[in-house]
């Protein structure tokens, strides 16, 4: 089957060997998406190992996972939070009534409730972006180019490359829930849970 006529599957790597820790990826975020103070769609967990005078921080950006077995999607009672074709899970918040199971379920704290909505939130890949043919806007103003997106399904795509060529990690794999955030050079040992 050529390449066009298969589903798109959309997918992020996370290059450790690249973040420098600047958190232009929780701003633009913040930016892009007008999340309120207090609360993040993308953030940067941030740790330090060693003793003075040899001490190495270690940085893992984190946002949902956009997983393939999604447990926040098989928690709603309304089907608000529900997974697109192309593996972006997103929320509909027209139809969230408030509850908080997916804010609870979800394995990695990727979601919140929005005080001033009174309905959960979490990262969409800027879904709008990516429709209209642009990139979520954390890939695009990472100054490191840490954060690569693209179609998992295609094999000549940069996040198949990367992760075909690279040793890559998933973040508690052990959740079962298949992650579509990869991590090369990662240190979970080194990292906040």
């Amino acid at each position: 089957m050529p390449q066009d006529n298969k589903l798109k599957k959309y997918g992020m790597v996370i290059d450790l060997r690249k973040c420098v820790g600047c958190m232009s990826c929780s701003v633009s975020c913040k930016m892009e998406n007008g999340v309120p103070f207090g609360v993040f769609r993308s953030w940067v967990n941030m740790t330090e190992k060693g003793d003075f005078p040899t001490v190495k921080r270690y940085y893992q950006p984190r946002l949902c996972n956009h997983c393939d077995n999604a447990p926040c999607v098989e928690v709603c009672p309304v089907k608000a939070s529900y997974k697109r074709e192309d593996g972006m899970v997103l929320l509909d918040k027209k139809k969230c009534i408030g509850c908080g199971y997916c804010v609870a379920s979800c394995p990695y704290n990727a979601r919140y409730m929005s005080k001033t909505q009174k309905v959960a939130d979490k990262c969409t890949f800027c879904d709008h972006r990516v429709d209209d043919g642009g990139e979520p806007a954390c890939v695009r103003n990472c100054m490191g180019k840490a954060r690569i997106f693209g179609d998992l399904n295609d094999p000549n795509s940069k996040v198949s490359q990367l992760i075909s060529r690279n040793a890559v990690q998933v973040i508690k794999p052990e959740k079962g829930t298949k992650p579509q955030v990869f991590y090369i050079s990662a240190d979970f040992n080194q990292q906040p849970k």
